[in-house]
């Protein structure tokens, strides 16, 4: 790198003649050009660091989601669950290395699949660099994270290992490049073509992430059934708690720290300006609001939740609180960027009443998810995508995603449907990709025994049977596998069935 100092007697050599004016201009310019390519330098420096350092919050969210799961299930399934959260991140690396980036982001391409960077082959280049392959990563098991919580208590080992590698290396991949690569149908930032000259607004992953998660849950709770007991021989609910609130309230406070990186980070660089260089405003501001948007959201959430659960069954629920929490994060995720701090909080609002909807449901219809993670991510997502549709600002839009005069808004703020138009599309192609690809999967997992446990190993925890012993001792007044055999037991309801409809 050339130096940039420079001091007058560097000069004085070419000012003793008239001449010499064309080498002191050219010595100038040298200098000129150092400090540029110092600053570019700098610049790329600043973003990377920035990217790096978001890759860091979201992938902590991991950390957050173990506790979140561990808190939920039964204390006699905490080595289990963990366990699961470990490999999601583990196998999920692996998977998105060699297959998941490269159907994700490898440009050039077409609009439905990646065909480059497979391992990683050519980077860095121009097009990325390996910063981005690393936040991309923790937001793939993210996503298979969620789905993890639906299926939690009664899925074998072996069923967690095939389903994440599958999540995080084909299904997930390929919904990111449709919405989020330059190349995909559907992406706001595709040169031409557009989508309703819109494409779809998803700018942190609503749809991408959240939905994805939520449907794949789905699919494996259906297929594999409620836990035993969750439901009486009358169909009625029976409450099988988790055994810790406070690692639930641990993880979502995790959970939340990390969607600052989540959110504001997929702006994935920091130094640009709007406008004018030079002044106060730029994507630094953008990510600040940003930051406050995804805030106001779960804060909303989170304080609508407690109120009408209280009205609704006359107690304060600080699970539900936290649930109702992470649902308006779910939501604002896809509009974070483009909406005015008041909408995030009508955003928050709904989103909440949306996550008891879908509770409410589920319980109607037996769908038993010990996390309410399809509920919560699955529903609460697609209301945030409908939400980005409705409320995106017309300056913010402009800003976030530039070089497209007249491109469509919210509907609410007056910029017409087309926006709303092609979210209603990613909703669409979303629940049916996931669909067509994890409902087979699971449903192939069960008819070859890969999928659920024994009827003995869930009544008695996989701690005990499939790890090797309990997480740590405990008390849990819903197993009676760890009490002495002459100790007084609760009387339980007769013929409590199985979801094979067999008497246990």
């Amino acid at each position: 790198m050339a130096t940039l100092t420079c001091s007058a007697s560097d000069l004085a050599s070419f000012l003793n003649t008239v001449n010499d004016t064309s080498s002191a201009a050219s010595y100038l310019c040298s200098r000129f050009d150092s400090i540029s390519k110092t600053l570019s330098d700098t610049s790329f420096a600043v973003n990377t660091t920035y990217l790096l350092f978001s890759a860091y919050l979201v992938f902590a969210m991991q950390l957050g989601f173990a506790m979140l799961c561990a808190g939920s299930v039964r204390a006699k399934n905490t080595m289990n669950i963990m366990l699961t959260n470990v490999l999601d991140a583990a196998a999920g690396a692996l998977s998105y290395y060699l297959f998941g980036f490269a159907f994700a982001f490898g440009s050039p391409s077409n609009g439905f699949i990646g065909r480059h960077f497979f391992g990683l082959r050519d980077v860095p280049s121009p097009l990325t660099d390996y910063s981005f392959f690393l936040y991309q990563w923790a937001f793939a098991i993210a996503a298979a994270g969620i789905t993890s919580g639906s299926i939690a208590e009664r899925t074998q080992f072996v069923a967690y290992l095939i389903y994440s590698s599958f999540l995080t290396g084909f299904v997930y991949p390929i919904v990111s490049h449709w919405f989020w690569s330059s190349d995909g149908w559907a992406s706001p930032t595709r040169p031409d073509n557009l989508l309703f000259g819109s494409g779809v607004i998803d700018f942190a992953g609503s749809g991408v992430v959240h939905m994805v998660g939520g449907i794949a849950g789905l699919w494996g709770a259906l297929i594999e059934g409620p836990r035993i007991g969750r439901f009486d021989q009358s169909g009625r609910s029976v409450v099988l708690r988790g055994h810790s609130a406070s690692l639930v309230v641990l993880g979502s406070f995790l959970l939340w720290f990390g969607w600052y990186g989540f959110n504001p980070g997929s702006f994935l660089t920091i130094l640009k300006s709007y406008g004018e260089s030079g002044g106060y405003y730029g994507q630094w501001s953008a990510i600040g609001r940003t930051a406050v948007t995804t805030t106001l959201a779960g804060c909303t959430a989170a304080l609508t939740t407690l109120f009408s659960k209280r009205l609704l069954v006359g107690h304060w629920n600080v699970i539900d609180v936290c649930n109702g929490l992470l649902g308006g994060f779910a939501a604002i995720t896809s509009g974070c960027s483009v909406v005015e701090p008041w909408a995030a909080i009508i955003c928050g609002f709904v989103a909440a009443w949306v996550l008891i909807g879908c509770n409410k449901l589920a319980e109607k219809l037996k769908y038993d998810d010990p996390l309410e993670a399809a509920q919560l991510h699955g529903g609460c997502g697609t209301w945030g995508i409908l939400f980005t549709g409705l409320f995106a600002r017309e300056a913010y839009v402009g800003e976030v995603y530039p070089g497209r005069p007249g491109r469509p808004y919210g509907l609410f703020m007056g910029g017409g449907g087309r926006l709303l138009a092609a979210q209603i599309i990613q909703i669409l192609v979303i629940a049916g990709w996931v669909t067509a690809t994890m409902g087979p999967l699971f449903y192939g997992l069960k008819k070859i025994n890969l999928l659920r446990i024994s009827t003995d190993d869930e009544m008695a925890g996989m701690d005990l049977t499939r790890h090797g012993g309990f997480a740590y001792a405990y008390t849990d007044e819903d197993d009676s596998s760890q009490k002495p055999a002459f100790a007084m037991r609760r009387i339980e309801p007769a013929n409590v069935f199985t979801p094979d409809n067999q008497s246990v």
